[in-house]
């Protein structure tokens, strides 16, 4: 598997990349946002980790420029904790999202997430239901009217609920996927994107199990 470590403070790089050779992976790192864009459009990778303060374009801007053409997945990397920053890489399509410090073994747990959830070739990256389409790929919804206005992290859940249907997937489980480590305090927040979902989608597949959580039934 092929990393590509963006990260310019030279000795954060130095100890990640060594981490994850020792791991097994081969390791790439840049220096600064341009040179991300540079290695990325030279050859592919399986994987990003990207810091967000970067010299000459910021993470986000080097996300930006990425998704426009690749949906490889993208870690976060950053010590900026602030809520707008976390949204901020959610609606660019990042991955995941991890604030530093952080622990190295836990960085590779989600790495190794990631690569799992890519591997399922038989995972249907268009979906679809009852006239809306669905496409995970490039994060986008289409009804009967045109596009439907849907944030990356809905899609997220959607696409979580897709890969397990017909199983109950608790509160806890639905935080822990999508938000890790940065998961609201509240599991409420859970109930507030599936009634997003539900309304914008008009998905009456997507079931309430009380007192558990939510699953979508097997044959939507």
């Amino acid at each position: 598997m092929r990393l590509l470590v963006v990260e310019d403070d030279r000795d954060t790089s130095e100890g990640i990349c060594e981490y994850f050779k020792e791991a097994g992976y081969e390791t790439t790192p840049a220096y600064d946002g341009e040179q991300a864009l540079k290695l990325a459009g030279q050859s592919p990778y399986d994987l990003i980790l990207l810091d967000i303060m970067l010299p000459k374009l910021t993470g986000l801007a080097v996300l930006h420029e990425l998704r426009k053409t690749s949906n490889v997945p993208v870690i976060m990397l950053t010590a900026i904790g602030d809520e707008y920053t976390q949204i901020s890489s959610f609606d660019g399509m990042a991955d995941d999202y991890v604030t530093k410090p952080f622990s190295i073994v836990l960085l590779e747990k989600r790495v190794e997430a990631l690569l799992r959830r890519g591997k399922s070739g038989d995972f249907p990256y268009i979906w679809r239901y009852q006239g809306v389409t669905v496409d995970f790929n490039g994060y986008t919804a289409l009804g009967a009217d045109g596009p439907i206005d849907v944030t990356p992290k809905e899609i997220k859940l959607l696409r979580l609920l897709v890969e397990h249907r017909g199983s109950v997937l608790s509160r806890d489980r639905i935080l822990d996927e999508l938000w890790g480590e940065d998961k609201p305090v509240f599991d409420r927040t859970v109930d507030s994107y599936i009634k997003n979902l539900r309304k914008k989608l008009h998905l009456t597949c997507v079931t309430t199990v009380t007192g558990v959580g939510y699953k979508l039934e097997d044959d939507p």
